[in-house]
């Protein structure tokens, strides 16, 4: 019997959540947060939205930000564009051993990531629906897990212990070839170069082909200057997209 692409991508997440709850990491890192197992629910449709025939173009970004996936449980999951847009709207949970600066309010979050913002905002006006975006695309996350320090300061996966980054790295990647292997994508997009890294090293050898556009972070000068125009151009250039929009005007949503 063959698995639909919906339920081999849930397993595949379902492991991964698993998988990272056996890590422990050190100083600086005082919290760990994993929403795929306290926002599972959102994340569970999240990947309902996937098309029976995997995508064409999958965007890989690093780790869920605080103020975006961590709240949500959607990948750069910025609280607006996930309930209006994507009309997704399952309770959110807390995590275990929530930040006091950084608590988790689901989609009564009244922060906003301003990468997510970015990142789905293109894909909004581009694409006009959610249907129109999933017909061929799917956005991802390398690595699921969100770490802070004492001071609420976030933590990327780039920064951890170097022993503490190798096990996670072989969780990550077997996801990540799973997905892959699930998803069928034509292209894969490091949104930023440590996603594109990473898909060098699992993908590399494979039929995907492999792009980048540049991160959406503020912390970004370049991306603060028309971050949207710029990544719009990288996947023209790289042949990705084509020059007109590709929104389909009369798809519906429900």
């Amino acid at each position: 019997m063959l698995v639909s692409v919906i339920a081999a991508a849930s397993a595949a997440a379902k492991r991964l959540a698993e998988q990272v709850e056996t890590l422990r990491f050190s100083l600086p890192v005082t919290h760990v947060y994993n929403p795929l197992n306290y926002a599972w629910e959102a994340h569970s449709q999240y990947l309902a939205r996937l098309a029976p025939g995997g995508c064409r173009v999958l965007f890989l970004g690093m780790n869920p930000g605080p103020w975006g996936m961590a709240q949500t449980g959607v990948p750069f999951g910025q609280v607006a564009a996930v309930r209006d847009w994507l009309r997704i709207d399952a309770a959110i949970r807390k995590p275990n051993n929530e930040h006091p600066r950084r608590p988790v309010e689901g989609l009564e979050c009244g922060r906003s990531e301003v990468s997510g913002e970015r990142l789905w905002g293109l894909m909004r006006s581009r694409f006009a629906t959610p249907s129109a975006f999933f017909a061929e695309h799917f956005i991802a996350n390398y690595c699921p897990l969100v770490f802070m320090e004492q001071s609420g300061r976030n933590r990327t996966p780039d920064k951890l212990l170097a022993e503490e980054r190798k096990p996670l790295d072989a969780i990550c990647d077997e996801h990540l070839y799973a997905l892959l292997q699930t998803l069928r994508p034509q292209w894969a997009v490091g949104v930023g170069a440590y996603a594109e890294t990473c898909l060098r090293r699992v993908a590399g050898q494979s039929d995907v082909q492999i792009g980048r556009i540049l991160h959406p972070s503020p912390a970004s000068p370049q991306a603060n200057r028309g971050w949207a125009e710029t990544a719009t151009r990288q996947m023209i250039e790289a042949g990705i997209w084509q020059t007109d929009s590709l929104a389909v005007g009369n798809t519906c949503d429900e």
